[in-house]
């Protein structure tokens, strides 16, 4: 069994049918971190919160963290500054948390857990302390449908600056519980709550499987005594010492990957053989040192068609490591023009004969391409992430044409390689690697030879619905 697998087996082995319950906690149990501090954060960079307010929201925060005001009191405090702005001002505010923060902190292991009850057809349902501007976006992005959560007051789309009560808090989320479980016919005795804290409770002592994630100490105590079954997750958050052990080696090992390129290429008089050499070695090594378990379908399609142009969906900078593991030699690639001046990368990719663009200037791009055509005529294939730049989520961008010009050009194939899962390992922004099962499918090369300029966004489109079908499927549980 694979990590997930063994973290939802319990899931898939129960009971099914919608009614069973399963409730998320927000904050520390679906993702790591805590979203009042980020969307706060935004506000005050945005300049909607001023210093003032600022320290205002800190005091109110220090006086509910050492039990001097309540929870409903806390909350009237921090949101009073609100008050007078359009509700739609922090939707916004809270999706562009969530994409530049949260989106990325977000556990592998608890999404797997969510899928597996919405495959089990349970009501899975979020309910959090936290307001519906931090929720929604993530109860969106996981596909959750209900959401239940602390409530600003609000009149005609204007907040008031005034607080709904009961919050969701305490005793108020097991109101939340027993209010979903009367409206949708939930047996709550058969049902399932996930929290880190011990300030939830009262939820947990009203369903019949509480189970704690990523625990505080006091949780963990009492989960102790009353025998709850504890998990901890640690592939988002502060990295292990392994993590961190991991990722130098996943680095470090382009050095030796250099050294065995070089002699390769001397012993054999021949500049391509030391490339092919240098990337098939560091994709190895680099993918074995971060505990990347790659799992490949449809292989045979990575030799069927060469040279080819290698297309794939890019969620992190994992990918190159995996491209190199994957196609092993007599290929290069495209890469920012940024990347030119890079003191490890820049010399490597020249040595490769990758060609750089400036994606600022739509000319000069297609201008430079040339070589890159060359390169595929001579029988050298071509990868390239027709996004053009990374992803928070996995969701599929939108493809440019530089790709598939290239390949109607030299008159060669286009090759799709989706990823799935790389995110679980290296996030946008992340510099720290963690293990995972990355999941590879190359689907069989698409040929070029009949396509022209008329039809080719109908071509790039076919080409993308693919890859959106295919992850898709994935997230559904195929």
């Amino acid at each position: 069994m694979t990590l997930h697998e063994q973290l939802t087996h319990e899931i898939r082995t129960g009971p099914s049918g919608p009614t069973v319950g399963a409730f998320f906690d927000l904050d520390q149990t679906l993702f790591a971190g805590f979203s009042a501090t980020s969307f706060t954060r935004d506000q005050f960079t945005s300049g909607r919160l001023s210093p003032r307010d600022l320290a205002e929201s800190l005091r109110a925060t220090l006086s509910f963290a050492f039990g001097r005001t309540g929870f409903s009191t806390f909350v009237s405090a921090t949101s009073a500054v609100y008050r007078g702005m359009s509700e739609s001002v922090l939707e916004e505010a809270g999706q562009r948390t969530f994409e530049k923060h949260l989106a990325t902190e977000i556990y592998p292991e608890s999404r797997a857990l969510v899928k597996a009850h919405q495959e089990m057809g349970h009501t899975v349902a979020i309910i959090t302390s936290a307001t519906r501007y931090q929720a929604e976006p993530v109860a969106r992005e996981l596909g959750i449908d209900h959401l239940l959560y602390t409530q600003l007051g609000v009149d005609n789309g204007i907040l008031n600056g005034k607080v709904v009560r009961p919050t969701c808090y305490g005793e108020g989320k097991a109101t939340a519980g027993r209010s979903l479980a009367s409206k949708y016919d939930l047996d709550l005795d058969e049902s399932y709550f996930y929290s880190d804290s011990h300030e939830d409770l009262p939820l947990f002592d009203i369903v019949g499987r509480p189970r704690p994630l990523n625990p505080t100490r006091k949780l963990a105590q009492i989960s102790k005594e009353r025998q709850w079954p504890v998990r901890r997750f640690t592939s988002r958050g502060t990295p292990t010492v392994g993590d961190v052990v991991r990722t130098g080696l996943l680095y470090g090992s382009l050095a030796p990957s250099v050294g065995f390129g070089v002699a390769a290429g001397l012993l054999n008089r021949s500049k391509r053989e030391a490339v092919n050499v240098m990337g098939s070695v560091w994709g190895d090594l680099a993918a074995s040192a971060a505990g990347i378990d790659l799992r490949v379908e449809g292989q045979e399609h990575l030799w069927s068609h060469r040279p080819a142009v290698f297309i794939f969906n890019h969620q992190s900078g994992l990918e190159l490591v995996l491209m190199l593991k994957l196609l092993r030699r007599d290929f290069t690639g495209i890469a920012k023009q940024e990347l030119r001046h890079n003191p490890v990368f820049g010399p490597l990719f020249r040595a490769a004969g990758v060609v750089f663009v400036d994606r600022s200037n739509t000319a000069k791009a297609i201008q430079a391409l040339g070589p890159a055509v060359e390169a595929l005529r001579h029988g050298r294939s071509l990868i390239i992430a027709p996004e053009g730049t990374r992803s928070t989520t996995a969701a599929v961008g939108r493809f440019k044409k530089g790709a598939f010009r290239l390949a109607m050009d030299a008159g060669v194939p286009i090759v799709p390689v989706v990823f799935r899962n790389v995110l679980d390992a290296l996030p946008k922004g992340a510099f720290v690697v963690r293990p995972a099962v990355v999941e590879v499918e190359v689907l069989p090369p698409v040929e070029t030879s009949s396509w022209t300029l008329d039809t080719l966004d109908d071509r790039i489109r076919d080409v993308r619905d693919c890859y959106i079908e295919i992850l898709e499927e994935s997230s559904n549980g195929r």
